[in-house]
């Protein structure tokens, strides 16, 4: 994404969006919570899941959200087949952007590049460290001092991508995988509305493959560990 471009979203209009999850949906959860303010730019339009079981699909319902379960087992390993039948449903709901929230199925590289600026993650690390499987496993042998989470737009490349928001936690000596993963997952819950809010909103430019926003302010606190 060579330059800058301007990704799609205003102020005057609501985006429709599809959230994807394959289990829970926590973090489906707290963008389900944020747009139900009235001056939340974004609503979420859809839930799809890849699993007939996701347990996140009872909560959306409850939630008044239409839901699709697009089963990629009769697609066997063709990601192609299974994302044409995706992008239907997709069509369908006249969706605007995909937030990923626990989505444990790998894109083909047109599918990403079709989406691309209007498709988001959520990342358990403090992104480029520890992409991948077993994010905190990964910190805690490294043995970093702090830990987070990252919100960036989606290329093919596996959690990669222009960072959009970012969140950090102190990793404690005595943390396991676990313990680590249950702090983080609690400002999981606060970037991913505010990321989303910021791209719906139009304020979101990507200039040399980095994510300015319009307005943003970094905070004026300093997370240090150890503190003494």
């Amino acid at each position: 994404m060579p330059g800058a471009s301007t990704l799609p979203g205003d102020a005057m209009a609501r985006k429709r969006v599809a959230v994807l999850i394959s289990g829970r949906g926590s973090n489906m959860v707290s963008l389900i919570e944020a747009a139900k303010a009235k001056d939340y730019p974004a609503e979420i339009a859809l839930v799809v899941s890849n699993r007939p079981d996701a347990a996140g699909l009872a909560h959306a319902r409850a939630a008044g959200i239409a839901t699709e379960v697009v089963d990629h087992r009769p697609h066997g390993k063709d990601r192609a087949a299974f994302e044409r039948v995706l992008q239907h449903a997709l069509d369908e709901s006249r969706i605007d952007f995909i937030c990923l929230a626990g989505f444990m199925r790998l894109f083909t590289a047109e599918f990403v590049l079709h989406w691309q600026g209007r498709m988001l993650n959520i990342h358990p690390a403090l992104l480029p460290s520890f992409p991948g499987l077993d994010p905190h496993g990964q910190a805690l042998r490294a043995g970093v001092k702090l830990s987070g989470a990252t919100v960036h737009f989606v290329i093919p490349e596996t959690d990669a991508g222009p960072i959009i928001a970012q969140a950090a936690v102190p990793v404690r000596e005595d943390d396991t995988a676990d313990t680590l993963a249950g702090r983080v997952l609690t400002v999981e819950h606060r970037i991913y509305p505010l990321a989303l809010k910021l791209v719906a909103q139009g304020r979101v430019r990507i200039v040399d493959d980095r994510c300015l926003v319009e307005g943003g302010a970094a905070s004026d606190g300093i997370l240090m560990v150890p503190n003494d």
